[in-house]
């Protein structure tokens, strides 16, 4: 049975699915997933599963470079989304993701793993390890800078959205007890809010 809290997450983006299949992308995020692109293409991978697909704008853009693109999302209305874009789309959970081992060149993930846990995450990154083929490549990116989990109050989105944040340096280190870390760095979005913190790993062993 699906915990409350990924029900209350999955509403709110079947909810709001429509509003961000119309929404345009920011620049910055155009150049994190060119420079994920950049990587992928220079190694030769081919399979990249996006794991949090939203609309599957990103998906669609990498598919459309020639990777071979598998789509994930927790939101029923997100998955119907990429499938009309004629995505390979599925309705799952990434604690548990419905693929063999070593499955993929590449997993592709841009803020959605700041919705697990604390507690949680470093099982989320096992399993997203475990489906990535040796020395695969993984882009996260979540927004962070500082120390927080819980509901976010201020949020827009009806219900309102859990989301967790840590400081660069403690984001670091957990993903490294998963996998190697090429490239960190930091994109700040203006006073008061939260930067995006952006890790390209690697299974390394």
């Amino acid at each position: 049975m699906e915990s409350v809290e990924k029900m209350i997450l999955k509403q709110a983006y079947n909810n709001h699915a429509e509003h961000r299949d119309r929404s345009g992308i920011e620049p910055w995020k155009w150049e994190e997933r060119e420079r994920f692109l950049l990587q992928a293409k220079q190694e030769g991978r081919e399979s990249v599963l996006e794991i949090g697909a939203g609309p599957g704008r990103d998906s669609l853009y990498l598919q459309s470079q020639g990777l071979d693109v598998t789509s994930t999302d927790l939101s029923e209305e997100m998955i119907r989304l990429c499938r009309e874009k004629g995505l390979r789309a599925r309705v799952m959970d990434f604690y548990e993701l419905d693929f063999p081992d070593a499955s993929f060149d590449a997993v592709f993930a841009l803020n959605c793993l700041l919705h697990v846990p604390k507690a949680k995450l470093d099982g989320v990154l096992r399993e997203i390890r475990r489906v990535l083929k040796p020395n695969g490549l993984f882009f996260c990116g979540v927004y962070g800078g500082e120390e927080s989990e819980g509901i976010w109050e201020k949020d827009d989105y009806e219900p309102k959205r859990f989301f967790a944040m840590y400081e660069d340096e403690a984001i670091q280190r957990i993903a490294q007890g998963q996998f190697g870390l090429e490239d960190f760095h930091t994109v700040e979005m203006g006073p008061g809010r939260p930067h995006f913190q952006s890790m390209l790993l690697r299974k390394t062993s």
